[in-house]
């Protein structure tokens, strides 16, 4: 959970050593052999001795985090990194919410997804569970469980955890993204109101739970979200405020208790893969029928390859300020029906991005005939005129998600490039696989020459190679340029992915051409 929370925040990569736990749960996964060769390798798997000794000397900024000082915490609403303790105390989620007007009142709690549904984290919010069933005590609001996989679920299944959760009012939904990326229904008279929900997923950005900017959503531990469920209000500290059982007696709740592993073994539940013919003339007979009237199925066609020529004068079809992540230019929630239809979704291309020209979100200027649009139909529009364009954006663009349809959506628009100060290195790889030039100002200050009517130039593709600049040019409205100089990261294979227009073209091209 720690490792994909730093993601949340800028993180580019997150370690903790190998150590007795990760070999336990590996055995109890079934992957001995693993185990025992990263055992035979664990002080290769862990931080030097003098690294350990003295970190000031090796790393810019060390921060340490006591964990034993560590009071629960809950984030949000709208970023994961907005931290409040619980309670209506300084500092807490409770005292800040009257400050600044949001409801206290939940309307919904939500555990599970990926990121908090291992099993510990289950038993432990199962644990408080039992005992509110124990003291008379239900959820006041709705409750869902999503398991993060299919053995997850048979597994606490079996084990009767999802049982607890049932008896004080959950409901199990499928072991899927769920609600964390907006699939679930929510009553339209909810959505139209300001309102607050919590939940134990990993992100919490404007609209990305359910598709409404009206829903306040705040992440914590799972513990604490069955914790709040069961008061039904934000402000409640589980730590020292009471509850109130149907028999009108006060009762408290007592620390939650977690197993990290099952005493009976993970059960790895139905399998439901469907294994696809072995031998390749099998495989390439298979003919897949589409409803060419379908919305939300539509089959992908390759994208066209590189034509060999340099990237001249490309419109800017949006420059994002500040904050661009996966769910700012592939919204999720109720659009992820059309995740199978990739021009359909593209209706949500950029919706969240703000514009740096006019720091409103998700509209900007149509380079094609200059009116101001939603940013879906100005990317429509170049697409429809055959104009390729760029893309720019600012610190750690991509970062969240690692949603391919926010680097595809792009490319099927006919997006050329994307620059950024710097980005997220998943959105940066999916970039490449999609055969999208994913650029990085050798300058950062490049980002405000940029003018909203200035065109870019990509030089010198031909002697595109790793670890070598790109020569960029700047052409400003009235002809005059500004040059300066991009960076990437392409490897040797990724240099051939652009070349070939994609990574699925390549794969293509070797699995038996048009067939594949």
């Amino acid at each position: 959970t720690i490792c994909n929370m730093g993601a949340e925040i800028g993180a580019t990569t997150s370690l903790f050593q190998f150590d007795e736990n990760m070999a336990a749960y590996l055995k109890s996964t079934g992957r001995e052999a693993i185990a025992d060769a990263a055992n035979a390798v664990s002080g290769d798997l862990r931080a030097d001795a003098e690294v350990l000794a003295n970190p000031h000397e090796y790393f810019d900024q060390v921060i340490e985090i006591n964990l034993d000082e560590l009071p629960p915490m809950i984030n949000g609403p709208h970023s994961p990194d907005r931290a409040h303790v619980l309670g209506d105390v300084d500092g807490g989620v409770g005292k800040e919410a009257k400050e600044e007007g949001w409801p206290l009142e939940i309307s919904a709690a939500l555990i599970g997804s990926c990121t908090n549904s291992s099993y510990e984290d289950i038993t432990r919010a199962a644990s408080i569970a039992r005992q509110a069933a124990a003291k008379g005590l239900k959820a006041k609001t709705e409750l869902l469980i999503t398991p993060g996989s299919e053995q997850v679920r048979a597994t606490i299944e079996r084990d009767g955890l999802l049982a607890d959760l049932e008896a004080i009012g959950g409901d199990v939904l499928a072991n899927a993204c769920g609600p964390c990326i907006g699939q679930w229904s929510r009553p339209q008279t909810q959505l139209d109101q300001v309102n607050t929900i919590v939940n134990s997923y990993n992100r919490n950005f404007p609209k990305r739970n359910d598709g409404s900017a009206n829903t306040l959503s705040f992440v914590t531990s799972p513990d604490t979200v069955i914790a709040l469920a069961l008061a039904g209000r934000l402000d409640f500290d589980p730590r020292t405020d009471v509850l109130v059982n149907d028999a009108g007696e006060e009762v408290r709740l007592d620390e939650p208790v977690g197993i990290d592993l099952p005493p009976g073994g993970f059960d790895p539940g139905e399998d439901t893969f469907v294994a696809p013919p072995e031998e390749l003339s099998d495989r390439t007979s298979v003919e897949v029928k589409v409803d060419p009237e379908s919305d939300r199925i539509q089959l992908l066609e390759p994208f066209p390859a590189w034509d060999g020529e340099d990237h001249l004068e490309l419109p800017v079809a949006v420059k994002a300020q500040g904050k661009c992540t996966t769910d700012h230019i592939s919204m999720a929630g109720p659009w992820l029906k059309y995740r199978g239809h990739l021009e359909n979704i593209s209706g949500n291309l950029f919706l969240g991005a703000v514009n740096a020209f006019t720091g409103e979100a998700g509209s900007g200027k149509d380079p094609v005939d200059g009116k101001v649009k939603p940013f879906p139909e100005v990317m429509a529009s170049l697409h429809e005129a055959g104009q390729e364009w760029v893309a720019i954006g600012d610190e750690n663009y991509g970062e969240g998600s690692s949603r391919e349809h926010a680097a595809m959506e792009p490319r099927f628009r006919r997006c050329a490039a994307v620059f950024a100060r710097s980005f997220a290195r998943i959105a940066e790889t999916n970039l490449k696989k999609q055969g999208v030039l994913a650029l990085t100002f050798s300058d950062p200050a490049t980002y405000d020459a940029i003018g909203e009517d200035d065109t870019l130039s990509i030089l010198g593709l031909a002697d595109l190679a790793p670890d070598t600049p790109v020569r960029c040019q700047i052409v400003k409205p009235d002809g005059s340029t500004v040059d300066f100089e991009a960076t990437h990261t392409l490897s040797p294979e990724q240099i051939e992915w652009f070349e070939a227009g994609s990574a699925l073209n390549i794969i293509r091209q070797r699995g038996g051409g048009e067939n594949a």
